[in-house]
């Protein structure tokens, strides 16, 4: 396969991103079909180049000819240089498809990129504590924002929906959180010692 190349022999590499998994090879003549993990579609049609990652080896430069969406599947098929047949296609499976994560796609009203998102406080009230932080967004029908909670330490899934979290503040580096009755576990509220910043102290 020599189309895939180790990015130690190309100079630096950007910050990476996954945006699919290579899941089967797609006909007979090289194309692989992925499972995408990105809203983008040009991450999977737009030629130029990509990196592919197993768990146990550093990623792999490969050139995207072209890609197209597969009617019904909620798949892509795309074509790399290099890869012409099916056993070339099948040794690729469960391979990580990574993007130039440094070049963003442009956003619609209302999106954000996952990047972004890591990392924001998560609040119940703009001039509160925060209650945990955002750890990671999950794809489905729809999307989960993994939050790792201030209190215990644990992580609960949130719908990354405008009625569960109404305002998003990259900058400021919070989002603002709605969660209806029973989606937090009761340990997960502020205690009125968050709320002020330290401790009651007793009257002398």
């Amino acid at each position: 396969m020599q189309a895939l190349v180790s990015d130690n022999s190309m100079g630096v590499t950007p910050p990476l991103i996954e945006v699919g998994l290579v899941v089967a090879a797609q006909g007979l003549r090289g194309e692989l079909r992925v499972l995408p993990s990105s809203d983008f579609a040009e991450r999977f049609l737009k030629p130029g180049p990509r990196w592919l990652q197993t768990a146990d080896e550093p990623p792999r430069t490969v050139e995207l000819l072209r890609g197209r969406c597969l009617s019904r599947k909620g798949l892509y098929g795309i074509r790399l240089k290099g890869i012409a047949t099916r056993n070339q296609a099948e040794a690729l499976v469960r391979y990580r498809l990574l993007a130039d994560g440094s070049t963003r796609p442009a956003l619609a009203a209302g999106e954000f990129h996952l990047l972004d998102l890591e990392g924001l406080e998560v609040r119940l009230d703009p001039a509160g504590p925060a209650l945990g932080t955002v750890v990671d967004l999950l794809h489905g029908g729809n999307d989960l924002l993994e939050i790792r909670l201030r209190h215990g330490g644990q992580s609960v899934l949130v719908p990354f929906v405008e009625a569960i979290v109404p305002q998003v503040h990259v900058a400021e580096g919070w989002i603002l959180l709605c969660p209806p009755t029973g989606l937090l576990p009761i340990t997960a509220q502020p205690t009125p010692a968050d709320a002020i910043g330290s401790p009651h102290q007793p009257e002398s």
